[in-house]
């Protein structure tokens, strides 16, 4: 395929490319953290310009192998769009065409079934109020009871409804999903959210009981987590994505640029 001084094919719009790096370094990112399960969650991108196509992963490629050119369009019911010879996760596409059709200004949507993410979701309180990371995202998580196997499009609406206007949502018995603006603000309410099930996880283990936060002390933190992580907050959630890229440059896996 015959391509352009930036690297995109010719007759791909700057826009549409620049989208896809973005969403391939997400999927690499993942492989880096160690969030994957095979090839059987999802990041996906709603296409610049476009209101029904969405980028996605292709069924039967790992997160690692992902290139900015190996992704797929699919559109808002998963259907490919796109000749590559691979197709689609229709079941896991029913979740992320929820909120790109209900949500037009959230274009990145990121779902994941770690280790830690998984483990808190089927607990029965889901994350507790024990610690600072914990405490400082509650204010952007919601909670969706599980359904079964996400292939039932009825579905849709129920998830929209518990997201609500938050960025982070626990699928309990499931797994956690993230949106943002920007793949970077997704990729980092991932981030924040695992890291924050991650020591619930390990201090649980420990077999210590857990020391209680006051309930002021719980609403000033969450307080705190809603004004520094939003937009304008001095550590506003997104502005890392430079330095992950950077990072992926240091481990030799950005050749995802093509």
């Amino acid at each position: 395929m015959d391509s352009m001084a930036d690297g995109r094919p010719v007759g791909m719009s700057a826009e549409e490319w620049q989208a896809r790096c973005d969403l391939a370094a997400a999927y690499r990112l993942c492989a880096l953290y160690g969030w994957t399960d095979l090839n059987n969650t999802h990041i996906s991108a709603r296409l610049p310009g476009a209101e029904d196509s969405f980028l996605l992963n292709p069924f039967g490629i790992f997160f690692e192998e992902i290139t900015a050119s190996s992704l797929i369009l699919v559109d808002r019911d998963g259907n490919v769009q796109s000749e590559t010879g691979h197709g689609a996760n229709l079941a896991g596409f029913v979740i992320h065409g929820a909120i790109h059709t209900a949500m037009p200004h959230l274009h990145f949507v990121m779902h994941t079934h770690s280790r830690y993410g998984v483990a808190v979701a089927m607990q029965e309180h889901g994350l507790l109020p024990v610690s600072q990371k914990a405490l400082t995202v509650m204010g952007w998580l919601g909670y969706h009871d599980f359904e079964g196997t996400a292939t039932d499009k009825g579905e849709r609406p129920r998830i929209v409804r518990d997201l609500g206007d938050r960025r982070i949502l626990m699928l309990r018995n499931h797994g956690l999903l993230t949106v943002g603006e920007t793949m970077g603000e997704a990729f980092v309410w991932m981030y924040r959210i695992e890291t924050a099930c991650r020591h619930q996880i390990d201090a649980q283990s420990g077999g210590a009981p857990l020391r209680e936060i006051s309930p002021p002390t719980q609403e000033k933190t969450i307080a705190t987590g809603k004004s520094m992580y939003g937009p304008g907050g001095f550590i506003e959630v997104g502005k890392e994505w430079p330095a992950l890229l950077r990072q992926l440059e240091r481990a030799g896996m950005d050749d995802y640029r093509r």
